[in-house]
Formats: structure tokens, C-alpha cells, sequence
């Protein structure tokens, strides 16, 4: 594909961004996310993705599966944080 980006004088697009790259810590990057996948939630508790895990699997923390993939709603995330301390291991 890039040969064909190439031959036709198109350059690739250099710019990027990563949710490690952006800031993370304000509230307003998850404001519209209504779910959000395991990294996502683990930046948005600052946890380990394996201490969402881990919360996943006491029963702490409901998530969704699909395709194979844990989802989680932002609003049951913000009522962890409202009424927990503490998750993970």
C-alpha cells in the first residue's frame, strides 16, 4: 500500500495520536466516552489494566464482552470511584 501512496506523489499521513499521547488526566478527554475499553478504563481509574482485570473477576467492577473484548459504561466506573477507595490487587 505504501508503493501506491508513493507512485501517486500522496504522502502518508505523519500525525498521530495515541490515548497515551493526549492528556489523559483531564476529566473532558472521557466526557463523551460512554464505554471504554479496558486500557481506557485503567487510565481513567490510573490502574494496571491486569488490576481491572482483577476487579473484573471479584465481582467489583461489571463489565461487557463483546467480540471477545471487556467493555465498560463510564457512568458505573464513576460510581466505583464515588464509592470505592480501592480496586484491583
Amino acid at each position: 500500500m505504501m508503493e501506491n501512496l508513493r507512485n501517486k506523489n500522496i504522502q502518508p499521513s505523519k500525525i498521530s495520536c495515541y490515548i497515551e499521547d493526549c492528556e489523559t488526566n483531564s476529566q473532558l478527554f472521557f466526557e463523551n466516552y460512554k464505554w471504554m475499553t479496558t486500557n481506557e478504563a485503567a487510565v481513567y481509574l490510573s490502574k494496571s489494566t491486569n488490576a481491572i482485570r482483577v476487579a473484573v473477576c471479584k465481582g467489583h467492577l461489571k463489565a461487557r464482552k463483546f467480540r471477545n473484548r471487556l467493555y465498560f459504561k463510564r457512568g458505573e466506573l464513576d460510581e466505583l470511584i464515588e464509592t470505592s477507595n480501592t480496586i484491583g490487587g
